[in-house]
């Protein structure tokens, strides 16, 4: 047996599934570095790639999550659940869990990509531990990948700050962002007034396709995170 194919099955194992198509496991570890290929499963025998998965997985991890925390917090505002939601469903959560559930060695990636330390990439680790969640849905239904789900992301959970502690606003920002499909945010300074000693920033937040915002400050950290409240408050309904 090959390594990738002993770190299959391991990760098959760690999934707590039997697939009745193993074909749709192998399909969510195909990265479309792999070419025309995987494009088709006709085309050479190869299956194809896991980018349509990861869309829905995307929506399933979405729905999870959103169960999970109102099971968890039945008295949290919807102002306190939905940056704990961006946590859970970012990138770098779901990178996590692909490597606690040793989702590198079992990708299926062009050589370049491998050699190129593409089996430890938050992007592609991300991607395919979504197409995973999907593929556990189309194979078991909501009910296999909710149970992978409540394993895979108990270390998650216990991570989140505790209802009432405000998550630090850049970072739900970025989250947020990246829940858009957005560029992460990008901060200038537009300007910076007052004597050395008591300084005031004014910076300005952009993100693609969403109106910029200000916030100033004493310093440029200040100035950043009051603009990005700005934006959150203006973008979350706050």
């Amino acid at each position: 047996m090959s390594e990738r194919a002993a770190a299959v099955a391991a990760l098959a194992a760690s999934l707590g599934h039997a697939f009745a198509d193993p074909g749709l496991l192998e399909r969510a570890l195909t990265h479309a570095s792999v070419g025309d290929g995987a494009q088709s499963p006709n085309k050479r025998g190869l299956p194809r790639d896991n980018e349509r998965l990861e869309f829905l997985g995307d929506r399933v991890l979405g729905l999870l999550t959103a169960e999970a925390l109102i099971a968890r917090f039945p008295e949290a505002s919807e102002g306190e659940l939905a940056p704990r939601l961006n946590q859970l469903v970012s990138r770098d959560a779901c990178a996590r869990v692909a490597r606690r559930i040793g989702l590198g060695p079992a990708l299926r990636l062009a050589a370049f990509e491998t050699k190129s330390g593409g089996r430890d990439k938050g992007s592609i680790l991300a991607g395919a531990c979504e197409a995973v969640m999907a593929a556990l849905y189309e194979d078991g239904g909501l009910e296999a990948a909710r149970a992978f789900y409540e394993a895979a992301w108990a270390p998650e959970f216990e991570a989140l700050p505790a209802m009432g502690q405000q998550l630090e606003v850049k970072l739900a920002l970025q989250q947020w962002a990246q829940r858009q499909g957005k560029p992460l945010p990008a901060y200038s300074v537009l300007t910076r007034e007052g004597p050395d000693h008591a300084p005031t920033f004014t910076v300005e937040v952009a993100v693609d396709g969403v109106a910029p915002a200000q916030g100033s400050g004493g310093s440029r950290q200040a100035a950043e995170k009051a603009a990005a409240q700005v934006m959150w408050d203006r973008e979350n309904g706050a």
